[in-house]
Formats: C-alpha cells, sequence, structure tokens
C-alpha cells in the first residue's frame, strides 16, 4: 500500500466506520445548537440529533475552521514524516478553503522534505465524499501519491451534484433565500433543484411543484449526463429522510437496471444546518457539469 495520508474535512460527510476502516485523517467543522458549540464527529447518532433538534425548531449555526486549527492539523500529520493529500469542500462555498491555503504557507517552510497538497475539488458533500472514496480506493491498490494527486485533479469535473431541499425556511434562515421567496415558494409547494457548477458555486439548475416530482426529476437528469449508466456508483445523501433516500434508490435501480453500488449516507451538520431535514443529494461521475 502506498505510504502517504489522505485526509478531507468533516464536510466529506463520509459516515465515520468509512473513516476509521481506511485510515482517513479529518478535520472536524464546528456547529452551534442551543447556544452550546459541538464538533462534527462524522457519527450518525450526531447527525441525526441535529436533524431531531431542528424538527424541534432549533436553528445552528457553522462556521468556519480558523487559520491556526488547519495549521496545527497540517503539522501532526507531516509529524509523521509522510506526505499529505488533503481534501475538502470547493472553495467557492466556504472560506475555510482559504484559511487551509494560509495554514499551508506557514506550516511547509517546516517541512521541506515532505509535500502537502490541497485539492480544490469544486465539490461538497456526497460529491466530496464520491471523489475521497475513488481515490482512496486508488491508492490502496498501490498507486502513488503522484497518480492519486493527478486522478483527483483529473476527475473532480466530472462529479455530478444535483440536490433537492425539502423546506425552503431553512435556507431563508440562513440568509441563502430572502423572505419573500420562501414564502411564496412555500405556498406554492416549489421545490428548487440545485446543482454544482463548474466553478463549485451552488445554483438552481430547475424549480418544480411537489417533492415527488422533484425527486423523479433528479432521477430523469441521470439519463443526460451519466451517459453509460453500466456499472457506475451512486452516493445519495439525505437529510434523515433514509427510507425516502432508498426508495429513491430502488427507483434509479428499474429505470438504469445496469446501474453499479448505490450508497446512502446521512448529511452532515455543515450543510445540513443550512438546508434542513429532508435534503436529498444524488452523486455520480457524469460526462460534465451542464452549468
Amino acid at each position: 500500500m502506498s505510504d502517504f495520508i489522505i485526509a478531507t474535512a468533516s464536510t466529506s460527510d463520509l459516515d465515520r466506520e468509512y473513516i476509521d476502516k481506511h485510515g482517513i485523517e479529518f478535520i472536524p467543522y464546528t456547529y452551534m445548537l442551543d447556544s452550546k458549540t459541538y464538533y462534527d464527529d462524522c457519527r450518525k447518532e450526531t447527525r441525526k440529533s441535529l436533524f431531531e433538534a431542528m424538527r424541534k425548531g432549533q436553528m445552528p449555526s457553522t462556521s468556519q475552521i480558523p487559520e491556526k486549527e488547519y495549521a496545527d492539523f497540517f503539522r501532526k500529520l507531516l509529524d509523521t514524516g509522510k506526505d499529505v493529500l488533503f481534501f475538502d469542500m470547493s472553495k467557492a462555498m466556504s472560506s475555510s478553503y482559504d484559511n487551509s491555503l494560509s495554514a499551508y504557507e506557514k506550516v511547509k517552510t517546516e517541512y521541506p522534505d515532505q509535500t502537502l497538497t490541497i485539492v480544490d475539488t469544486r465539490c461538497i458533500t456526497g460529491g466530496l465524499a464520491f471523489l475521497l472514496i475513488n481515490v482512496v480506493r486508488l491508492k490502496e491498490s498501490g498507486a502513488s501519491f503522484a497518480e492519486c494527486a493527478a486522478y483527483a485533479d483529473e476527475h473532480k469535473m466530472n462529479v455530478v451534484h444535483h440536490f433537492a431541499v425539502d423546506d425552503l425556511k431553512w435556507l431563508r434562515k440562513g440568509g441563502r433565500l430572502s423572505n419573500a421567496s420562501a414564502v411564496i415558494g412555500t405556498l406554492l409547494n416549489i421545490k428548487p433543484i440545485l446543482y454544482v457548477s463548474d466553478e463549485g458555486t451552488l445554483i438552481a439548475s430547475s424549480k418544480v411543484r411537489g417533492r415527488k416530482t422533484c425527486l423523479q426529476n433528479m432521477i430523469d437528469a441521470m439519463e443526460k449526463d451519466i451517459v453509460d449508466p453500466a456499472g457506475k456508483e451512486v452516493i445519495i445523501t439525505h437529510g434523515d429522510c433514509e427510507e425516502e433516500a432508498a426508495q429513491m434508490a430502488k427507483k434509479m435501480k428499474d429505470m438504469y437496471p445496469s446501474l453499479g453500488d448505490i450508497h446512502l449516507l446521512m448529511l452532515g451538520p455543515t450543510i445540513g444546518s443550512h438546508v434542513g431535514p429532508g435534503f436529498i443529494g444524488v452523486f455520480y461521475y457524469g460526462s460534465g457539469r451542464f452549468f
């Protein structure tokens, strides 16, 4: 096995079992709930408790990772004597990415004989998880640091992201949607389908009425960009609505019988705090992004 470290942040939304099994190091984001600060430990029970609190009306908030915490994290990894390949969510989605780069500039001179590479993934949540899983698989097959870094850079733009938000109030409360738009959207039962662009930003690709129509449109959209579904893996992330995510996975298999494995992951607190319970995200390798 190649001797270097693959590291990420909790925003990859990989579950703790996978992280521990494959020896992935991670730095946790924090969130605040009921005046208390919590660390995202990537455990299912932590994620579930957040969504349960949101259903009861509590409004969580999130914060970026400070430069010093990144620097301490990078030093801990580099102190092992190994090179480090680090993945976090798209720089267009969080200023944490800039903090990680500032930390990198300070730390790299302390370890002149080692390499620390920070990947601008242009991915978030399950898209980041999807990219990581494939890089980890490549590493465990014996690929070198350089080969894994090149693979990530070559394939990141082919990770397709589709999102559906169940209740617009969370986007409104988080300041990502005006109050008027949220009210009108709720009254009309409008469900936006969101997409991550080539720049790594979140945009609305379409708006439909009704939850069922919204989720079906996400499945239909695969026909446009997955090209050949044979053997293709899919990740579905969900905001504590696993049964609905499982039903969606079954519909995907019915529509595209040749698909490979479909993995279900619960959404983590960093993105979950802004989109709320009922979120569904679909991620896979496609021919490219169309926005």
